[in-house]
């Protein structure tokens, strides 16, 4: 199988050619996807439209629309839309015992990390007993999206309900999309069963965001809903954040990996392969400062593809958003790297760790050949859900703090109360809130 990646010299052309990429919402649907939706709902709309009214139905009907749509979507017809504790033991102990341990150490992992991130609440007293300080509180209910469209991630589960469990969250609910069979696939099961989770749910697609967003009879309404999904998935957060809270709008994974002269050509390969795979529309780049593990990297992809479950797949990103930029050093790569701030980046050359201060934009650093993105997906410790999208100029990978809030603690005693008063008068009247400023004035005027 033979793969064209675009080939890009200088950083000005890399950065046109990274930089011009499209969003998710600018992304051409394809007519497929318009046909389904016609054949769905009656009419042509568009996916903004199918959505909003998925979650119309599903705020007015509850359980009814939730089976209609699994039904007309999904093409499968529910009776019990909450998968039963005995589903879920039965699908653990029929999991291969190597791959629970593996869920189980990667759990263990993921909690230790987290643990490292716990805050506290804390009270600054002054002389008159008085205080101010915050109340760090965890969210109470949270829903976890776990995709389960081309491939089943339980690894996505792990990475969402670990940290949360670490923060304090009291209950956790899975929504994932049933099989053919009406089943949620087994090992999605399994790693539910690890982690411990409340409840699970065979819904999928923006009825399932809807659900956990509004409630209905069977499902409860969650504080925050977090996990990647498809379009639709995205699209329906979109419209149910300001009900909930949500962790953020994933668009399609990417992967930067830097790499010089003297990298490895088979790892660097191999690591945009595995990016690649995830999707038709991931974008797996390298930045390489030598134009001879360019080519090195292109044949050795052409070596490793055909070996591959998901070759397809892995042909048609990086043929659409796969790259290969060769710029003249270095600072140029990271520079690069940074306009782009890339969901992965991976420092694939000497002395890496002199480089990692120069990182300001990324959702996560893969330093070294050793520790490769795909560690991170599964076992390292830190979620694998990260900003995509040139989010992280501004976001953060799920972190226990996602499943936290705080309350501000606001209590002056008498003397700092009527040393502070002028100052909230003089603000106050000069924003024209006169009862703002007369209600300090009681308190501390004769």
């Amino acid at each position: 199988m033979t793969v064209t990646i675009k080939l890009v010299r200088g950083l000005a052309a890399g950065r046109r050619a990274l930089l011009s990429q499209r969003s998710l919402d600018e992304m051409s649907v394809s007519p497929q996807t318009m046909g389904r939706i016609k054949e769905v709902f009656g009419e042509a709309l568009t996916p903004q439209q199918a959505v909003a009214r998925i979650i119309a139905d599903v705020r007015r009907e509850g359980d009814a629309a939730l089976r209609d749509y699994t039904r007309r979507i999904d093409g499968v017809v529910l009776d019990d839309l909450q998968v039963s504790e005995k589903e879920i033991e039965a699908a653990y102990q029929e999991t291969p015992q190597g791959l629970r341990e593996a869920m189980e150490r990667a759990a263990e992992r993921i909690a230790a990390f987290h643990h490292q991130q716990r805050a506290s609440s804390w009270l600054e007293w002054d002389d008159e007993g008085g205080a101010v300080g915050q109340m760090v509180r965890s969210l109470e209910q949270v829903g976890v999206y776990v995709p389960g469209g081309t491939a089943p991630y339980p690894s996505t589960l792990l990475m969402a309900a670990v940290p949360a469990r670490v923060a304090g969250v009291r209950e956790i609910v899975v929504a994932s999309p049933p099989g053919a069979d009406g089943r949620v696939a087994g090992v999605i099961l399994a790693a539910a069963r690890v982690v411990e989770v409340e409840r699970v749910y065979r819904l999928g697609g923006a009825q399932a965001i809807a659900a956990l967003a509004y409630g209905t009879e069977s499902v409860p309404g969650v504080d925050k809903i977090v996990g990647p999904g498809n379009l639709f998935v995205v699209l329906a957060k979109r419209q149910v954040y300001g009900q909930v809270d949500i962790d953020s709008l994933p668009g399609p994974t990417e992967t930067v990996v830097i790499a010089d002269g003297g990298a490895n050509p088979a790892y660097v390969a191999a690591d945009l392969l595995a990016q690649a795979e995830h999707d038709a529309l991931a974008a797996p780049v390298l930045v390489t400062t030598s134009e001879k593990l360019a080519q090195a990297v292109q044949d050795e992809i052409e070596a490793q593809l055909p070996a591959l479950s998901r070759k397809e797949i892995i042909a048609q990103a990086l043929g659409g958003r796969g790259s290969i930029v060769v710029v003249e050093n270095l600072e140029e790569a990271l520079d690069l790297a940074n306009d782009y701030a890339p969901e992965h980046l991976c420092l694939l050359v000497a002395d890496p760790w002199a480089w990692v201060g120069r990182v300001r934009h990324a959702g996560g650093v893969f330093v070294g050949e050793a520790c490769c993105e795909a560690l991170g997906d599964y076992v390292v410790g830190p979620s694998h859900i990260m900003p995509t999208g040139r989010t992280a100029r501004f976001a953060s990978p799920l972190n226990v703090w996602d499943f936290c809030k705080i309350t501000s603690v606001f209590a002056l005693g008498a003397e700092e109360a009527r040393a502070l008063a002028p100052f909230a008068i003089e603000l106050a009247e000069a924003e024209g809130l006169t009862a703002h400023a007369q209600a300090v004035r009681l308190r501390v005027e004769p």
